[in-house]
């Protein structure tokens, strides 16, 4: 059994693999952003792409069948129509030839499963901002085109996340989160974060807590990526305190992530640069912990939570008089 689902696993990932090839180049031939008569050859595009040549193979003949791209003296293919006569362009092939993003992730070769839990995530969580939704399975699996049971599992790890709720028999709801709540999670996470740092303080690699320290700093006056608002916090409020070696603690943390949803939706409507007193409290803490005083660090990181309980709260007000974002149809307000 274990044999078949890890070739199932492994036959999904390449399927996957080939499609985001080919919706990549796809994407870029019909926007103009390939010069016409570019030769594409298989070895230099799975070199570009980071992947064997069958997945490209696969894409490109994809991509002929729909009329795209012209095979090419029997090795490869050229951008041109069918029997179009181009002059053949070698050049070496790049992001910037192919109109790339230079920070774009070219191929995304997360299971069904991993994409379909990210991206309810995130919707999830930018949901219970702005009010009580319910989730329909059957929509979100033909809105996913996946199965009904890929839904379920995501739903029911979410859940673990705090995000989604479901009684028996009932259906799956989320939000709204309200401040008493936002208090609440606040109050768990005071109590706990600093005693678990002065367990773990002695235990961080110096290489480490100066990478985020610099990490930290970089960010002054910049507008954060939701990616990069995400490793901040989960470095300070995660893998800080790791160490320490409770797991159950983790696990009561992981699920209190709901302050930092807020910070994440603000920051994603608003495009505006991070807040400076908020990077000053975790380089605090940092700082403390480089010197090897855990128990000044953990009053740090005490404050710094008391102070982002007032900042949250302040977020969600600013969100609560913002329009609902689009949300998928198989979101359902209650």
């Amino acid at each position: 059994m274990r044999i078949n689902n890890r070739r199932s696993e492994a036959k999904e990932k390449g399927s996957a693999r080939y499609e985001g090839i080919r919706q990549v180049l796809r994407h870029a031939l019909l926007n103009k952003g390939v010069p016409q008569g570019l030769v594409l050859l298989e070895g230099p595009l799975a070199q570009l792409f980071g992947t064997s040549r069958v997945p490209v193979r696969h894409a490109l003949s994809l991509l002929h069948e729909e009329g795209l791209i012209a095979r090419f003296e029997g090795r490869g293919f050229i951008v041109a129509q069918e029997g179009e006569e181009v002059e053949p362009l070698r050049v070496v092939l790049t992001r910037e030839l192919l109109g790339l993003d230079l920070q774009q992730e070219l191929v995304d070769i997360r299971s069904t499963g991993e994409r379909v839990l990210d991206s309810l995530n995130e919707v999830l969580s930018t949901a219970m901002i702005f009010g009580c939704y319910q989730v329909n399975e059957q929509k979100a699996a033909h809105y996913y085109n996946t199965s009904r049971a890929i839904i379920r599992e995501s739903l029911l790890r979410l859940r673990d996340k705090g995000l989604v709720e479901k009684e028996p028999y009932s259906q799956w709801l989320t939000g709204p989160l309200t401040a008493r709540e936002i208090a609440d999670h606040f109050e768990i996470r005071a109590n706990l974060e600093p005693a678990a740092l002065r367990k773990s303080g002695a235990l961080l690699p110096a290489e480490w807590l100066t990478a985020r320290l610099e990490t930290v700093q970089s960010y002054r006056g910049r507008q954060l990526k939701s990616s990069e608002l995400e490793r901040l916090e989960e470095a300070l409020h995660v893998h800080c305190l790791e160490p320490a070696g409770n797991k159950l603690m983790m696990q009561i943390l992981r699920q209190n992530q709901s302050p930092f949803i807020v910070t994440r939706i603000f920051y994603d409507m608003l495009s505006i640069p991070v807040e400076t007193a908020m990077l000053e409290e975790h380089a605090l803490v940092y700082e403390m912990l480089l010197k090897g005083n855990a128990d000044l660090a953990a009053a740090c990181l005490r404050d710094h939570l008391e102070r982002a309980q007032l900042r949250t709260l302040q977020r969600l007000k600013v969100l609560s008089v913002l329009p609902v974002p689009a949300l998928p149809d198989f979101m359902e307000r209650q």
